[in-house]
């Protein structure tokens, strides 16, 4: 497991606000009503996961939702180069297929931690039809070297991924201990 840590740099990257409850808090609301559909699924409910692809890649998109303390923590993520295809740093369709190398939509389960390609990263399981090959597609969440401020204020965009969940490396650890096994992960465009 990750110890947790202090934010380095990445101040663009991670946001930490109070989120209000009702009209005026939608991501506090699209957590609750995730965790409600998916809770038998879920071991743990204090933390959701939501990374809304609406807008371009050059945003905080990835929100950490607490929802005991009822604040919101937001990381920079890439979506699937397959997703974007030409590379206008805008997710522009989802897909499950194997080989699509697109982010997939809907619900994920957080899975085991594991040292791999990318050096430490946590598997995540789909829980829909939308996402279901998420394992033999190996998605997982990563830290990756095109994911960071670097990136945006040379390309005003990230890189993209395979279709994983591809975070700053310097953000890594703290997503993994926030997020961990056992919670709910939910990708979609909320706006």
């Amino acid at each position: 497991m990750f110890a947790p840590r202090m934010l380095g740099s990445s101040v663009r990257a991670a946001t930490f606000a109070a989120v209000p409850s009702g009209p005026t808090g939608p991501l506090f609301d699209h957590a609750t009503t995730a965790l409600a559909k998916h809770r038998a699924q879920i071991a743990h409910d204090d933390v959701v996961g939501l990374a809304d692809f609406s807008p371009a890649s050059r945003a905080a998109r990835l929100h950490l939702v607490d929802l005991k303390r009822r604040q919101v923590t937001s990381y920079l993520v890439a979506h699937g180069r397959g997703s974007d295809p030409t590379h206008t740093g805008f997710l522009h369709r989802f897909s499950n297929e194997p080989g699509s190398n697109c982010t997939s939509e809907g619900a994920y389960r957080t899975a085991d931690y594991y040292s791999g390609a990318h050096g430490h990263s946590m598997r995540v399981e789909g829980l829909e039809a939308t996402n279901s090959n998420a394992m033999s597609r190996a998605i997982v969440v990563h830290g990756a070297w095109y994911v960071s401020d670097d990136m945006i204020k040379q390309h005003g965009m990230l890189g993209r991924s395979e279709g994983c969940f591809a975070v700053a490396e310097e953000d890594l650890p703290t997503v993994l201990d926030t997020l961990g096994p056992g919670r709910l992960l939910v990708a979609g465009k909320f706006a």
